[in-house]
């Protein structure tokens, strides 16, 4: 291809190399169209646009008749509660008539249907993490090499506020604050791709150094332990080299990327508190912190919490939160539902469309940022009033670089919840023949959905 013999042709004039105080500096050009392939969808060496995986989450579920479409498949239907998804409607597929099952397991209010979701199994009480969320095991799968093997973020305000475990010793700690997570992300020691110079930063320079030491020790040490221990120092050891290739990442120049570019530092955190105002403005800085974050390459993993399970989201002049909402207020007679709490639902279907268009308003290729994304959107219910866990609803949104169908609603059937998780992981390459535990388990994907 023209490309692929340009990128030939530059290869040796591309960067300028030296050395500044101690460390290397290059000088790169900047990400012509000749790196690209002819149609822009893939770097003109052959190696694809990266893939990046993402959750969502909003608490208290919905109201079925305001809120699942009457027809299936594409162009389908808003009604009142999803209507502001019109927008991306032809990027996000939504997945209703779907199950999460408790088995032997209690129904533990506003927990057990998002851990089924985002685990596979139900818990048995309210501080039971069966086992490590999707957005990890996909996050070991393709996140490896970026300096953030994921980020987590929520609008609550709350740092309490994450749906992302490893174990329940071993929670992701959500972002809260757009300033802190600004100073993480585009503060200190970020290098800009498309920055003239590079430098590596000597402190982690020194922190690669000490690793290598750490490393070389524990493989020492597995010589002189038994079994069970050589098991648990295998995954200790698994983890160091994770860090060990995120060093090596920060040490290594980042190739250009187009869609990068600089982010306006937040002056000041929003005030603290649960107006649904406040949460839409944190939503929105932390979310184009976020995806921006994506677009240079720092991560490939998001999550980000619009509310927690327990919404204490709050209405102007009305007098009690979300989550007090659904369990008080009558249904009205007329609408046959909670007006109010429909209310709350509908600004949470705001913010998710918000985080959908933000994804896609970034050029990536001949595409945008969303086209190789594949995010995935839970709650806690289906019906928050009655705890419900039959006919909880999902969202997905993107084509995950062309392997997913998008603008669809699909009816699940009353089959398990699990099979969308399941399907999702078989789109990162998670080599699983199954997934889940007990009524939670399956082998059978979402086959709508899949190209």
């Amino acid at each position: 291809m023209k490309g692929l013999r340009l990128l030939r042709e530059l290869s040796r004039r591309r960067v300028l190399q030296g050395m500044l105080e101690g460390g290397a500096v290059v000088v790169a050009l900047p990400l012509l169209d000749c790196f690209l392939n002819d149609n822009g969808t893939a770097l003109a060496s052959g190696e694809p646009m990266p893939l990046r995986f993402g959750t969502w989450f909003w608490g208290l579920g919905m109201a079925e008749k305001v809120f699942v479409p009457k027809t299936v498949g594409r162009n389908y239907d808003l009604p009142p509660e999803i209507v502001a998804l019109a927008p991306v409607r032809d990027q996000v597929n939504l997945y209703t008539n779907f199950n999460a099952y408790r088995d032997t397991s209690p129904n533990l209010c506003h927990y057990t249907g998002w851990v089924v979701l985002r685990t596979g199994i139900a818990p048995v009480n309210g501080g039971d993490l069966p086992g490590e969320t999707i957005d990890v095991t996909i996050a070991r799968k393709i996140g490896r090499t970026t300096r953030f093997q994921m980020l987590t973020a929520t609008a609550t305000g709350d740092v309490r506020n994450s749906f992302s475990y490893e174990n329940a010793n071993s929670a992701e700690a959500a972002e809260w604050s757009p300033v802190a997570f600004y100073t993480k992300l585009f503060g200190p020691g970020y290098q800009d791709p498309n920055a003239a110079t590079f430098k590596p930063d000597p402190s982690v320079m020194v922190r690669k150094s000490v690793l290598t030491g750490v490393l070389d020790q524990t493989r020492r040490l597995e010589r002189t332990v038994g079994a069970d221990d050589r098991a648990r120092l295998d995954q200790y050891f698994s983890d160091l080299r994770d860090l060990e290739r995120q060093f090596n990442q920060q040490l290594s120049k980042p190739k250009p990327i187009a869609s990068c570019h600089g982010v306006d530092a937040p002056k000041d955190d929003p005030p603290q508190g649960e107006d649904t105002r406040l949460v839409a403005l944190r939503h929105q800085l932390m979310t184009d912190l976020m995806v921006m974050a994506v677009a240079c390459d720092q991560t490939r993993v998001v999550n980000m919490a619009y509310s927690a399970g327990f919404a204490a989201t709050i209405k102007a002049g009305y007098d009690r939160p979300h989550h007090t909402c659904t369990h008080e207020e009558g249904i009205d007679p007329q609408l046959g539902y909670q007006p109010t709490a429909s209310w709350f639902t509908r600004r949470a279907m705001e913010r998710w469309s918000s985080f959908v268009q933000a994804f896609a308003k970034v050029k990536e290729g001949d595409g945008t940022l969303l086209d190789n994304c594949l995010l995935y959107a839970t709650t806690d219910t289906a019906l928050a009033r009655l705890h419900t866990l039959e006919g909880i609803p999902m969202f997905t949104a993107g084509r995950a670089g062309g392997r997913v169908k998008a603008g669809l609603h699909i009816d699940g059937g009353s089959t398990a919840g699990t099979r969308l998780g399941f399907t999702i992981m078989k789109v990162f390459g998670v080599d699983e023949t199954e997934w889940g535990s007990q009524s939670n388990r399956t082998t059978q994907v979402v086959s709508e959905m899949v190209l």
